[in-house]
């Protein structure tokens, strides 16, 4: 049971991923998604930049974790990689340009990351 709220918590902390770029443009990663997703039936080429199609494979992978009896240790390891990629660039980015909203938005998952794999390895 603790895997699968684990799972919900990284799923739910990688939405909240806060963007900026260029002069007052910026966005949740949950916005960015939808916008992608409301874009899908007329531009399907967007859907397949690497950073865009390896976290929301990640996601993917974790939602699958949640309709397991016992989630899956590997496939929630890479579901963390695949999101762990844009969550970690973004840290670094924050921590660069020293932008708290954009660091506060990333550590949520960072740490629910390391208790995940911590209580996977335990287990």
């Amino acid at each position: 049971m603790k895997s699968k709220i684990l799972s919900s918590l990284l799923i739910i902390s990688s939405l909240f991923g806060y963007l900026e770029w260029g002069e007052n443009k910026r966005a949740f990663l949950i916005q960015v998604e939808f916008e992608i997703f409301s874009k899908i039936m007329y531009d399907a080429g967007a859907l397949l930049h690497p950073l865009i199609l390896i976290p929301l494979l990640g996601q993917i992978l974790l939602l699958l974790t949640l309709f397991q009896k016992n989630p899956n240790k590997t496939i929630t390891f890479i579901g963390i990689g695949c999101i762990g990629i844009i969550m970690a660039m973004l840290f670094l980015i924050a921590c660069l340009n020293i932008n708290y909203l954009m660091l506060f938005a990333t550590i949520p998952f960072l740490v629910i990351s390391v208790f995940t794999i911590r209580h996977h390895l335990r287990s």
